[in-house]
């Protein structure tokens, strides 16, 4: 039997795409924290490499640093890659 190797879960369910990408992990009590993924489990455990809780104010921000972050599976709820883009727009003066 061989192993799936990362480019044949591309398209899965599996976190094995998101290894050694930067995620957001929401927990269960509301928590957010952001950091490189190292490890995972069957039942959701995680290693955060990295990692920070951000807090979200309004339109504010604040990321606090905890470093290297165990995460057990039962309390997470989401799971997703941080993917930055930046959009930039350009106004004519004359349209104002």
């Amino acid at each position: 039997m061989s192993w799936a190797g990362p480019d044949d879960v591309f398209l899965s369910t599996s976190l094995a795409t998101y290894l050694d990408k930067k995620i957001l992990v929401l927990l269960r009590d509301g928590r957010k924290l952001l950091g490189l993924l190292r490890s995972f489990d069957q039942f959701a455990n995680v290693v955060l490499e990295g990692a920070c809780e951000r807090i979200i104010v309004g339109d504010l921000y604040c990321d606090i640093p905890l470093g290297l972050y165990v995460i057990r599976g039962e309390n997470v709820v989401l799971i997703g890659e941080l993917v930055h883009c930046f959009v930039y727009c350009s106004v004519r003066l004359d349209s104002l």
